[in-house]
This record gives C-alpha cells, structure tokens and sequence, in this order.
C-alpha cells in the first residue's frame, strides 16, 4: 500500500514539473505581442528587439548559478522564487502597456526576469522529475522538456481564442498563468522516498549483520535494475584502483550488449546539470554503498546518484551518446577553451541559434509587415491573430525538430556509422531554406513556410548539440561545458535581432505621434536575412569542417591504440 501510494505521489510530483515547464517557456511568445506593445510605447525595431533579447539573456546565462542555488536549497524555493520573478517581470510589462510608456531599461529588466524566473522554475522542475524516477529519468524529464517547447503554442493559441486582439490581456494572461502554473504546481512538486530506503538505512545503521559480521546491505541497482544501470565514477586516481567486481554476478552480456550507448538527458538553452552517467563497471567508493532507492530530497545532487539518464535543467535531451569516448575522453575549463573542436561548435551554436532567435523574435513583424502591404485594410486583431499563429507554428516546429534530432542522430550514429555533426549540415540547410523562403515570399499566406521552417532548424540543432558536447568534450564535465556552449546564442542572437532592428527602422515611417510604421513588405527586413543566409553558408561549411575534423582525430586516436569501436 505505501508503494502505491507513494508511485501516485510521484506521478503527480511529475504532473506538477509539467505545469511548471509549460509556464517557463513563454520567452519565445514574445513575437505574439511585441509588435503591438512597441506601437503603443513608440518604440523602434532595435529597442523592441533588445526588450525580446533581455528575456534569452535571462535564460541561457543564468543557468550554471540557478543550478548551484538548487543543489544548496532544494527544487521548491527555486520554484516559488521563479513564479515571483515571472509575475513582476510580466505585470511589469503589461503596466507600461497600458499606461503607454516605459523607461526602455526598465522595459529590459522585467523582459530580463522573465527569462531569468523561467530558467529558475523550470531547472528545477526537471531536477525533482529526475530524482523522483531514477530509473526512468529520461521519460520523466521528457516531460517537462516538451512542455516547456511546447509553451509558446499553448500561451499563444489560448489568447487567440480568449482574448483576439487583445495585447493588454495577452500580457495579462502571461502574467497570471505563470504565476498561477507554478504557484500551484509548487504544492504538488516534491522529492519522494523510495519504498525500500527506510530498510537500507535500518541496516546501514548497523540494525542488523550478516554472518560476516558486517551490515547487510541492498544490492546494487546495477545488478537489480532492467536495463543497463550507470554509475558515477570515482575521481581519476580511485578510479584507476576501485573497479567494480560485477563481472562475478553478470557477465558483459548480461549486463547488455548495447552498454556503451545510453540516453542521457541534459538541459537546455540556458542550464547546467548535476548529474552526468557514466561508465556501467565503475562503482563509487562511497561506503556505504548508495543506490538509486536511497531516499532522495530536495538537495540531493544527481551527481552521486546512478541513473540510466541524466537530468540537466534545460530544454535539450543528450541522446544515446558515445559512453566509450565520453567517458575517455575529459576536457574542461581552461583546457576546453584552448580546444580548436570548442570554438568551431561554439561558432556553429552561435550561428544556427541566433539565426533561429531572430525569426522567433521577429515573426511579428514580419507578419505585420506583409500583410500591411499586402492589404492595407487589415484590422489590428486580424494582425495579431495572424502573430499568434505564426508563433503556435514556430513553437510546434521546435518540438518537432527536438523530437526529430534524436532519432536522426540515433541513425546517423548506429546505421551509417557517420558523426553527429550531420544534422547541424541539415539544420543548416533546413534555415538555409527558411533564409531563401523569407528572401521571397511576398506573399503573407505563405508565412508559415519561413516559421515552420525556422522553428524546425532551431529544434534539430538544439536537440542533438548536447550530445556533441559531450561525446566531443567527455561526459564528465557536461554541465559547466553546456553552460559555456549556451552563452553563444546569447551573442549571436543579439547581433542578429540588433541587425534586424536596424533594417526595419531604416525602412520605417515615423508617424505623428511617434509610432513607426513599415509599409514596404518584404523590403523592410529583407537586409536582415540576406545577413543570416550569408551566416547559414558560413554554418554549413564549418560544420562540414568539424566532420573532418573529428574523423581525423578518431584515425590518429586509433593509431595510438586508444580510440577504436
């Protein structure tokens, strides 16, 4: 009877993560309204554009501090912490909306806490999701992870059909829903026990002894658990003397003939992970052993605890990495940014990421800017309605191409035998096409061939760029390697939406009252994307060189006698 009950407090612990994340990720609604709100505040294209920057700043750089705060306190403050910084970070905006002005730094810091207070729930959203399910985190984090690129769609269809037309109460709908999905969500987010942790702490507290003399304890999860459990290792020089002696009950194929390929679960745009799986044989040295149904809090660090997969607070899931070379392989800190491989990914981030951003911080304009030349009849309602579906398609296409990327990598790797890399050369070609189509169309019914189009690019290289990073650089040092990786977009995407910016308002007529008006069509942010088509060419080849790059090196590693299958 406690088991059961506590697998349905668990479930509705994992319900809870869920609701948070689809409040976390309302960043990328920005486009839905932004075009309204700096008509009514008479504000350029490049101030709106660093209003909509502010909110990505606030998730991708924040995560690697949002992921040592949890760790120190536990997943709840963070949540309650977050849901405060989402209100008064949209209540903010929605108060300069209405009384039709704002200080423009102002205006940049609740866009800021609106990023950084999703970062904050949604980390530990996942977090508490992981812990609750180790043997299954990579299903358990999986839900949050969708909801939270599914957040877009979700905030922007309920104010089409709610409140058409309607900026001010979109705001507010923004306001109250992630107050109110978090709020409430933090009653039901908890850590909850293992049903046989009570009896492992009974006997590790010398309760009761064997016939050796020494305390019984539970058998590891490694020879307990299904499917091929992964344990942390120890550091380098215990872990060259303690190896496990595994080998005695379950033999390699017992243990599975796939050990070297497991899902591991990372986080996304913006956060940092505590807990990076590791080689099945290597045990820690902790003694007493600890296994995955030891009971978890709060401040558990995911770091010590085995797992099939590994959560880090994001948006982005590790998929069936190479365990043998990450595992090998340890590069970090000042060694990671002396490593060529390192900024020829992070020069590939950069470029796919905020070529994505732009577009998704844009799309409202865009749309404003066709139909407006298109038919100049065109109600304000009619035009935000027209934002909030683009959006919906961005959000659903992001989704996909997350969903997309990890059976695709999967292939290239286990199929064709050919490097990852890959699908950041379909991902450039993907926003190659989307570049093309925005260079185009003139038409504003076919829009949604430059939104899906983008939305997918952005998801594909999103979903596979941590396992990259991990099989590049070792899975050992994934989270602060991840949080260096994520800053990238944060520069590109501000030169990217600046550069935007700047060619709509050179495009634009300054009305009266100070309100800017673009009646050109394509023309007004054509320069834009001659910029980012430019920018996808340069993509494509360094990714192409990478390829090479890590072929050459897996041909000298095998040379040595370290690298091979």
């Amino acid at each position: 009877m406690m088991e059961r009950n506590l697998h349905r407090a668990r479930i509705i612990s994992s319900i809870a993560a869920t609701a948070i994340s689809l409040a976390c990720g309302t960043n990328y609604v920005y486009s839905a309204w932004a075009p309204q709100f700096a008509d009514k505040l008479r504000l350029s294209t490049t101030q709106s554009e660093l209003i909509g920057v502010a909110g990505n700043l606030g998730m991708y750089t924040m995560g690697v501090p949002i992921g040592w705060v949890i760790d120190r306190n536990g997943s709840r403050p963070a949540v309650m912490l977050g849901s405060a910084l989402l209100g008064i970070g949209y209540f903010g905006l929605k108060v300069a909306f209405d009384q039709g002005d704002g200080y423009v730094p102002l205006l940049f810091i609740c866009s800021y806490l609106t990023g950084f207070g999703g970062c904050m729930a949604f980390a530990a959203s996942v977090k508490t999701s992981a812990l609750n399910w180790p043997h299954h985190r990579g299903t358990a984090t999986s839900f949050p992870l969708a909801a939270f690129g599914l957040s877009a769609f979700f905030f922007s269809m309920f104010g089409e059909i709610a409140f058409p037309g309607d900026t001010s109460a979109f705001l507010l709908v923004l306001a109250v829903g992630t107050i109110g999905l978090t709020f409430v969500g933090f009653f039901f987010l908890k850590v909850w026990p293992h049903p046989n942790s009570e009896h492992r702490h009974h006997n590790h507290a010398g309760g009761s002894l064997g016939e050796s003399g020494t305390p019984y304890q539970s058998v590891p999860g490694v020879l307990l658990a299904d499917s091929t459990e992964l344990r942390r290792t120890t550091s380098a020089p215990s872990r060259d003397q303690f190896v496990a002696k595994t080998s005695s009950v379950h033999t390699d194929e017992e243990i599975g003939s796939n050990s070297g390929e497991q899902n591991v679960v990372a986080d996304g745009e913006g956060g940092v992970g505590d807990n990076l799986a590791t080689h099945p044989k290597t045990l820690d040295t902790d003694v007493p052993r600890r296994g995955d149904e030891e009971a978890a809090d709060e401040t558990s660090s995911l770091m010590s605890r085995s797992s099939t997969a590994s959560s880090l607070p994001g948006e982005v899931l590790v998929q069936s990495i190479d365990l043998d070379r990450s595992h090998r392989v340890d590069i970090r800190g000042w060694n990671l940014l002396k490593n060529t491989e390192f900024w020829q990914l992070f020069s590939i981030m950069g470029i796919l990421a905020g070529i994505g951003l732009m577009t998704i911080n844009n799309i409202g304009h865009n749309t404003n800017a066709l139909w407006k030349h298109y038919d100049e009849s065109v109600s304000e309602e009619f035009l935000i309605g027209k934002q909030q579906m683009h959006v919906s398609i961005l959000s659903v296409g992001s989704f996909s191409g997350r969903l997309l990327s990890g059976v695709g990598s999967d292939y290239l790797v286990k199929n064709l035998k050919a490097s990852r890399v890959w699908c950041l050369v379909i991902s450039a070609l993907v926003f190659c096409a989307a570049q093309i189509c925005a260079l185009t169309i003139t038409n504003p019914h076919f829009l949604l061939f430059i939104s899906s189009l983008s939305g997918l690019g952005y998801g594909y290289a999103f979903g596979v760029f941590p396992s990259i990073v991990a099989e590049s650089f070792g899975i050992h040092g994934l989270s602060q390697n991840w949080g260096f990786m994520t800053f990238s977009p944060v520069l590109s995407g501000w030169i990217f939406n600046f550069f935007y910016g700047q060619a709509f308002d050179a495009h634009s007529v300054v009305g009266p009252g100070g309100e800017r008006t673009c009646l050109e069509g394509i023309e007004c942010y054509r320069p834009a994307y001659f910029f980012t088509l430019g920018a996808c060419g340069l993509g494509l080849l360094v990714s192409l060189y990478v390829i090479r790059h890590q072929r050459l090196q897996k041909l000298r590693e095998a040379a040595r006698g370290v690298g091979g299958e």
